[in-house]
């Protein structure tokens, strides 16, 4: 019997669903990077708790917006060092290692938090002492955790194995700061900044029972030259620096969260707060879980150009909303198109690296991601307290629209990228 005319046939809406879900094939058939996986689940969510909490016990000490940009200023620098030093760490070391050696020195950071949090009257300079020695340890931890996944999974899987981490990621950043904002309202900041500190402990039991992954056979050892060849490739591959340019417009312009406590006062107070932090994260899980499509897109550079442009556009409504419903709508679209971008953004990086430069380019990549987001919330902070906390969001938001056109303009490179025909320096990479 033919199909009626404007109806699906129920195995046509099937297949189609199956190809938009997220691929779970790394997870079943990789140990180590359903370890990998698991542990960092983990980890991530507490480390969301302490992202909202760290912010908010600064501004509840201070009153103000400037100091809680500043604290983002007081990470900047020592992360911006440790990316590279831990890029090349983790090219000459076992990279499990090092994300246990940074997962260790995190956790006992946590702990200071915890103990400044239950003194009757907490430090503010132990926030802004703590908050940097983290932000180093991230920087010897993010390369080797990027650098360890092209290991794990083969290269096919690298762009399934992407959406999956951004959907953990994505969890975390749903569940964190929700449960932070009813956490610090009711049980308090020392409770919020204990649950931190216990998930490090998960993630330090699921990597010790993962295997070594020693540094490649030709990795070079740690030294300012190795650091340099790092930079280089990064600097001769046009098509890689228009992702770093991309993102770094997108989150300095485009990030208003250091602007979040201000704004959850107006609209309701701390409860509020984890809401703002989590709208975003609710766009990322939606685009990730409807994931299936990205293998076909072979466009990254110009899927990054439209993603971070509606992210642009997102702030841009979330900072001329009136009403809570439609700021956390724009946050969510905001979300979604930032979790698009940071797949394709992966997936060029995983597939086109050659794996003796995977860790060094990764402290490049951690360089790009990361300055954005702490520059970005300093000049929200600055502009807020300049003018008006709206003034800032808008005005970033109509900065990152502006300067993604530009970056794409200025690196055709990056913009016409097609992975079917684009270089690849990368050999094929099988699973442990």
């Amino acid at each position: 019997m033919p199909p009626v005319p404007g109806v699906e046939e129920p195995g046509r809406l099937r297949r189609l669903a199956g190809s938009a879900a997220i691929d779970i094939g790394p997870l079943r058939r990789h140990r180590d990077f359903r370890f990998l996986f698991v542990g960092q689940a983990a980890s991530f969510f507490g480390s969301m708790v302490t992202y909202v909490a760290l912010p908010y016990q600064t501004y509840q000490l201070t009153r103000s917006t400037l100091a809680v940009g500043l604290l983002s200023l007081a990470e900047f620098v020592p992360l911006m060092i440790m990316a590279f030093i831990g890029g090349a760490l983790s090219d000459a070391f076992d990279r499990r290692r090092m994300v246990q050696i940074a997962e260790l020195g995190s956790g006992l950071g946590i702990g200071i938090l915890l103990v400044n949090a239950l003194l009757s009257q907490p430090r503010t300079w132990v926030l802004f002492a703590v908050a940097p020695i983290l932000a180093a340890l991230y920087g010897i931890f993010r390369p080797s955790l990027d650098a360890m996944v092209p290991r794990l999974v083969t290269k096919e899987e690298l762009p399934a194995a992407s959406a999956l981490e951004g959907f953990r990621g994505t969890l975390g950043e749903i569940a964190g700061p929700a449960l932070a904002g009813i956490i610090i309202a009711t049980a308090g900041l020392p409770i919020a900044y204990a649950i931190d500190a216990a998930t490090y402990g998960i993630s330090l039991a699921a990597l010790w029972f993962m295997r070594a992954i020693p540094p490649p056979a030709d990795a070079p050892p740690v030294s300012l030259g190795g650091i340099a060849e790092g930079v280089r490739y990064a600097w001769s591959r046009r098509d890689l620096l228009g992702t770093y340019a991309v993102d770094m417009i997108a989150m300095f312009f485009g990030m208003p969260m250091a602007l979040f406590p201000a704004i959850a006062a107006d609209f309701g107070g701390a409860g509020v707060l984890g809401l703002l932090y989590t709208a975003p994260a609710v766009g990322s899980l939606l685009a990730t879980v409807a994931s299936g499509w990205v293998s076909r897109v072979h466009r990254h550079g110009l899927a990054i150009i439209v993603a971070a442009t509606v992210w642009g556009l997102g702030i841009i409504v979330f900072g001329l909303a009136a009403d809570l419903w439609l700021a956390l709508v724009s946050l969510v679209v905001a979300g979604g198109a930032d979790m698009v971008s940071g797949i394709f953004r992966m997936t060029m990086w995983n597939q086109t690296i050659p794996d003796r430069l995977r860790g060094r380019l990764a402290g490049i990549e951690q360089v790009s991601y990361t300055s954005g987001p702490l520059l970005g919330n300093l000049e929200a902070g600055v502009v807020a307290s300049l003018t008006s906390v709206r003034t800032s969001v808008v005005s970033g938001g109509v900065l990152c629209v502006v300067g993604v056109a530009l970056a794409a303009v200025a690196l055709p490179a990056f913009r016409l990228y097609d992975a079917r025909t684009s270089r690849s320096d990368s050999p094929p990479v099988g699973a442990l």
